[in-house]
């Protein structure tokens, strides 16, 4: 099954664009992977997207990327292009984009040689770890604590921080080679007193063992930090800088995540047609009936509705990353503006494709909720997607704070 290109015609994309979706599209159809275990079938994805470029355009061109900097609607097209073909593809390419895009962002020299090139070749798995227990949406909330040491011994000094606390939710769990990880540094401080941290999996004192099953199966895990030291090169970005780095990087990945929602709704949509063309009902296809054109009218307007949204905020944020140097209140302006087009696209995109992936399951009649069919997986595969990298009620705080304050 082929998704259609017709909306790279829009003006939120350029030649390159156009291009990447088709190339794209030919490598996905070309690919099978067994994902019966979804570990294992994302460290293949991981192998397979290293090997063919993809992950080139989750890192930056100088360590090894297809693009000078990270391009929001390049992430775009591969998240929509991929989850239409498989969402855990989509899942690994997405993964290893936010799980090094702290370091691409704030990561020394060193940092960035050592982490972002493996991640483009797909030689390391990224992480990305923020989530605890009793701090999802309020980050303030959270309990980790790195605590700063200088120790002396026969080796010589060691300047190290030593983590304590758990992380959860943690996507990659338990397969990634290193996790960018947040703790507080600062105990008091709340958010302003969070640190991020580069933490390689087989550091002692991580536990990573504790893979967490869910509906729509991907690598879930909850890391346990028992008297785990790094050394203060570790650091990632400033003391106490890690909860604005860790909102960039979310802000930067955020419309993507609106991106697979499509990607999910357009498939789904796909199918709607392909069942109704060939469902035969009273000496006739389910399509003829005026009820189901109906049904499909609303799913394809839901759909373009998203995407439309979706595109939108992408581009806001790549023009926003030319025009950075404008001055200080401009920037902050543009900024808000931006986080508030990527929280509409994100609340729109994934509450459409919700209601998309239902429709065509209810067309479907009992297939639809026959294990194993595509709307079938589909409609566990959306869920999630409302509530990681920021539930839709927290878009809607975002949104909502924004029309008050006069900004949208």
């Amino acid at each position: 099954m082929t998704p259609s290109t017709a909306h790279l015609g829009l003006p939120f994309f350029d030649d390159a664009h156009r291009e990447l979706a088709p190339r794209l599209v030919a490598w996905a159809q070309a690919q099978s992977v067994d994902e019966r275990d979804d570990r294992a079938a994302c460290r293949e994805w991981v192998r397979r997207l290293g090997e063919a470029g993809w992950l080139r355009y989750c890192v930056p061109a100088a360590h090894g990327g297809a693009l000078e900097r990270l391009d929001s609607r390049a992430l775009v097209i591969l998240r929509e292009t991929l989850a239409f073909h498989s969402p855990l593809a989509d899942f690994a390419f997405a993964m290893q984009g936010l799980g090094s895009g702290a370091i691409t962002l704030a990561g020394t020299p060193a940092q960035q040689a050592h982490y972002l090139g493996a991640v483009a070749r797909g030689e390391k798995i990224a992480a990305f770890a923020l989530s605890e227990p009793d701090a999802g949406s309020d980050a303030g909330a959270m309990k980790m604590i790195a605590a700063h040491a200088i120790s002396t011994g026969a080796g010589g000094t060691f300047d190290h921080y030593t983590l304590g606390g758990t992380k959860t939710w943690i996507s990659n769990g338990g397969i990634a080679d290193f996790y960018c990880v947040f703790a507080k540094t600062d105990v008091a401080a709340g958010t302003r007193g969070i640190t991020a941290f580069i933490v390689d999996a087989d550091t002692p004192g991580l536990d990573s063992s504790e893979h967490i099953e869910v509906m729509a199966p991907h690598p879930l895990a909850t890391l346990r930090f028992n008297d785990c030291k790094v050394p203060a090169s570790a650091q990632l970005g400033v003391l106490n800088g890690g909860f604005k780095l860790a909102m960039q990087t979310l802000d930067i990945f955020r419309a993507s995540v609106a991106g697979a929602a499509v990607g999910f709704a357009r498939r789904a949509l796909a199918e709607a047609v392909a069942h109704a063309k060939q469902r035969q009902m009273f000496g006739q296809t389910l399509a003829d009936f005026q009820l189901t054109q109906a049904k499909l009218g609303e799913m394809a307007a839901l759909v373009d509705a998203a995407a439309l949204l979706t595109y939108r905020a992408a581009w806001l944020r790549d023009e926003g990353e030319k025009r950075s140097g404008v001055g200080v209140t401009a920037e902050a302006a543009e900024q808000r503006n931006r986080s508030v087009a990527a929280a509409m696209a994100k609340m729109t995109a994934t509450e459409n494709a919700q209601r998309v992936i239902d429709m065509a399951l209810q067309m479907h009649g009992g297939l639809g909720v026959k294990v194993g069919t595509r709307v079938e997986s589909l409609y566990r595969d959306i869920r999630s997607l409302r509530i990681y990298e920021g539930a839709t009620e927290v878009q809607q705080l975002i949104i909502g704070k924004s029309v008050l304050q006069g900004v949208t």
